[in-house]
């Protein structure tokens, strides 16, 4: 599972011009589904979603999670991120994993997210969708449950 965490003041998404989900100050996780991905890699990323520091302390440092500072969570499904460019001009999209497994196992991580006792909004899985953020900083962070696991095994 790959995703792209954003801090944010705030953001939303929006299917066919109504607001399906929002959240205020936190973070905006984009994410996708591999092939190949499994329970454990949505959980894994939820938990770590969950605990990294990306805010500012008192001191300015980032040792809080968005969880330290009550902070809110929009999930947005996004299958293009699986997508691979290393030929041509267009993305191959041949890593998304199929749509039944990519719902699944989406719902598997925000309910994860929700289970660390995180507030969690999402879009419309597969619905096309308008995202709009005010991103803070900017600070953006990308994770791979497949890397995650690599350092967890060492």
């Amino acid at each position: 599972m790959i995703a792209v965490i954003q801090r944010v003041d705030a953001a939303r998404v929006r299917v066919s011009g109504e607001t399906v989900g929002k959240c205020g100050a936190g973070l905006l996780v984009l994410a996708a589904v591999a092939v190949g991905d499994t329970i454990c890699d949505c959980e894994a990323l939820a938990e770590k979603i969950s605990k990294l520091r990306i805010f500012s302390d008192s001191d300015g440092k980032l040792n809080l999670s968005v969880k330290d500072v009550g902070g809110e969570i929009l999930a947005v499904s996004n299958f293009t991120l699986a997508a691979s460019c290393r030929r041509g001009n267009r993305p191959d999209f041949a890593n998304s994993a199929p749509y039944s497994d990519a719902e699944r196992l989406f719902d598997v991580f925000v309910r994860r997210l929700r289970e660390l006792d995180l507030n969690v909004e999402t879009g419309v899985f597969g619905a096309d969708m308008k995202v709009e953020l005010c991103n803070d900083g900017p600070l953006t962070v990308i994770l791979d449950s497949r890397e995650l696991s690599k350092s967890r095994s060492k």
